[in-house]
């Protein structure tokens, strides 16, 4: 692992450090700097020459400024001559722009993607995109893994006799089915419409809920308003417990206040793709760390092997 290089920007440092624990390297150092212009500078503080690089940066609230120091970094890792450049991006904020639903409107998933390029990245690496056409929008490779197995294993040991996996809307349908397999329960899925970012219209629930215990997966979680109306439809369908678990737990606007007054979420299982300081507590919160997962990838790009058994929807770590 001497030729690898591990930078950090300023949006989860935490994650980076951890990543370099489980790869054995230490975090190389970056100076970010505001002018009293508001114009952000990066640095690099470590030899990049003919090296292996690897800037992690989540793309997490303040969103714009987050992406605007990765492609900095990107940047600056390219002028100093860097062998090859992954830019791991755990959480890819602007998947959810990936199509033109309405008129004379930005896809920021492909425009973002086009700027990480240009920026000096030779590959992607990231976690859980929203849509899975976004993968598409970039024109380097892009390892896509997914946190399904590491949530899976919370569940490990307890007994889901009695368990529904639901998903909130039939496009998230694949990776519960997944999800579904790995613990040995069947699947179910809402019926979901969305009419605005926050405002969601759920009619209905795809399979048989009635006296089970439930465990909604989905991505992730943002202001919760999704969750919320999934929640009362499935108390009318005659649900007993619930789980939730997301790769991405945003928990953005009322999202903490809506999850905390609801005393029928037994508990919520999320992984560390952002921050979760105390900020974003919630009593029932259990995070799971995917540093491992993003560790054993950059090795196995660094070394030129597979990354493709990382992609597995079996339990391969515990």
């Amino acid at each position: 692992m001497s030729e690898i290089v591990v930078f950090s920007g300023s949006a989860h440092r935490e994650l980076a450090e951890e990543i370099c624990s489980d790869l054995g390297v230490e975090l190389s150092p970056t100076h970010i700097q505001r002018f009293s212009n508001d114009c952000i500078q990066a640095q690099l503080r470590a030899n990049c020459r003919q090296r292996d690089v690897y800037i992690v940066q989540p793309l997490v609230p303040p969103v714009q400024d987050h992406l605007v120091e990765l492609l900095l970094m990107l940047d600056a890792a390219r002028g100093a001559s860097a062998a090859q450049i992954t830019a791991v991006i755990p959480h890819y904020a602007y998947a959810r722009s990936d199509k033109k639903d309405a008129p004379r409107i930005s896809i920021g998933g492909r425009l973002v993607a086009d700027l990480i390029s240009t920026a000096g990245a030779n590959r992607v690496l990231t976690m859980a995109l929203h849509a899975p056409q976004v993968h598409g929008f970039f024109s380097v490779p892009v390892d896509h893994l997914s946190a399904i197995a590491e949530l899976a294993l919370h569940f490990k040991g307890k007994d889901l006799s009695n368990t529904v996996v639901v998903s909130p809307d039939l496009g998230n349908a694949k990776p519960a089915t997944q999800f579904a397999r790995i613990l040995g329960v069947p699947v179910a899925a809402g019926s979901k419409r969305r009419l605005a970012d926050d405002t969601v219209v759920i009619d209905a629930i795809v399979g048989d809920v009635a006296g089970k215990d439930v465990v909604v997966l989905d991505d992730e979680i943002a202001t919760g308003g999704s969750v919320v109306e999934l929640l009362d439809v499935l108390h009318r369908a005659g649900v007993r417990r619930v789980a939730l678990a997301c790769t991405h737990g945003l928990f953005t606007g009322p999202a903490i206040e809506r999850l905390s007054s609801r005393s029928d979420i037994d508990e919520v299982i999320t992984t560390n793709t952002l921050p979760q300081g105390d900020h974003y507590a919630l009593p029932n919160l259990e995070v799971r760390s995917i540093a491992p997962l993003f560790a054993d990838a950059i090795g196995r790009i660094h070394r030129g092997e597979s990354v493709s058994s990382l992609l597995s929807d079996t339990v391969t770590h515990g």
